[in-house]
């Protein structure tokens, strides 16, 4: 997995690296219908999808559910994990997120690497990354209802677009935990290929402090794209 794709699963769960920074500058998201809405986490449901990119032949596929449920200060948290394939050896990662439902905070981000123990990892955005994410979540906009058909299936969806440049999202009620059907911007296309109703978690042994050090080993030997 290269670098890029990896900071894009970190900090926005695929969405344009916007909802993940500016929840965590205490944004109000509900203050208008905006795209982190599409946020809807039910314990052991999830899916597949599929990403292509216009710069590579062979797409990229990402498993995205729910493995757990804890109180974070008196709000329900979700544990959000993703996988995705190691580009040489095909074992997978694992990065896991807890996440406050109402409010969409990220508490907690924990990855686990093929062949190394789980880090924590640290989550504190720069002022300049605020401010760049706070800019680009401000231009999404809800533009209509409408029918998509999916390797996964039909599905009604609500179309959300960013007002600036390329994206178009098209997400659904009843797809946990983010309602993402279809993704379409001028790089990349993300496409749900199947539905999952019995996820479980990943991740195991105890949790180390993030290691700098052995996180750029890991992405120095990582091949570039």
């Amino acid at each position: 997995m290269n670098r890029k794709f990896f900071l894009l699963l970190i900090a926005a769960f695929g969405l344009c690296c916007a909802g993940a920074a500016s929840a965590q500058m205490g944004m109000n998201f509900f203050k208008k219908p905006n795209i982190a809405d599409i946020f809807r986490p039910e314990v052991g449901k999830g899916g597949v999808w599929e990403i292509s990119h216009a710069k590579r032949d062979k797409p990229d596929t990402l498993d995205w559910y729910v493995v757990g449920k804890e109180s974070v200060a008196g709000k329900d948290g979700y544990w959000v994990e993703m996988s995705h394939a190691d580009e040489r050896s095909g074992q997978p990662s694992y990065y896991k997120m807890l996440v406050t439902k109402d409010d969409f905070q990220f508490h907690r981000v924990i990855m686990q690497m093929p062949g190394m123990p789980a880090m924590e990892m640290p989550w504190n955005p720069s002022d300049k990354t605020r401010t760049r994410m706070d800019k680009e979540l401000e231009k999404w906009s809800r533009v209509g209802t409408e029918s998509i058909t999916v390797p996964a299936g039909t599905f009604s969806c609500q179309h959300w677009k960013k007002n600036e440049g390329t994206g178009d999202v098209w997400a659904s009620e009843k797809i946990s935990p983010i309602g993402v059907v279809k993704m379409v911007n001028s790089d990349e296309t993300m496409t749900l290929v199947k539905i999952t109703s019995d996820a479980t978690e990943h991740i195991t042994g105890p949790v180390q402090p993030f290691d700098p050090q052995a996180f750029r080993r890991m992405l120095k030997a990582e091949p570039q794209h």
